[in-house]
């Protein structure tokens, strides 16, 4: 199973998100229902395992019609995109240029 996430990881840094308007992927990391780090690849970090789940769960609760709402977090340079997709939530970090 760690090859299958260490793969899927490799993925999504380097193929399935192609740069694209001005962002590109430096990072992602996968986490479980409890906000236990399953796998982390790039510029992001095991620490925020635990938040990313948290926010999963709370912006299930705001769209209760949506089966997998995505959550977007953006400052200057940096965008995370949050997704819960059956056990599993993903993060993804994207560099933003100006």
């Amino acid at each position: 199973m760690e090859k299958n996430i260490e793969k899927t990881l490799d993925e999504v840094i380097h193929s399935l998100f192609p740069r694209k308007n001005n962002e590109a992927t430096i990072g992602c990391i996968l986490v479980d229902r409890a906000g236990l780090c399953l796998g982390v690849k790039g510029n992001a970090s095991s620490d925020s395992a635990g938040i990313i789940a948290a926010i999963a769960d709370q912006v299930a609760k705001l769209e209760v019609a949506s089966t997998c709402p995505i959550v977007t977090i953006q400052n200057d340079n940096r965008k995370c995109l949050i997704q819960r997709q059956g056990p599993v939530v993903g993060a993804i970090y994207k560099h933003v240029a100006n």
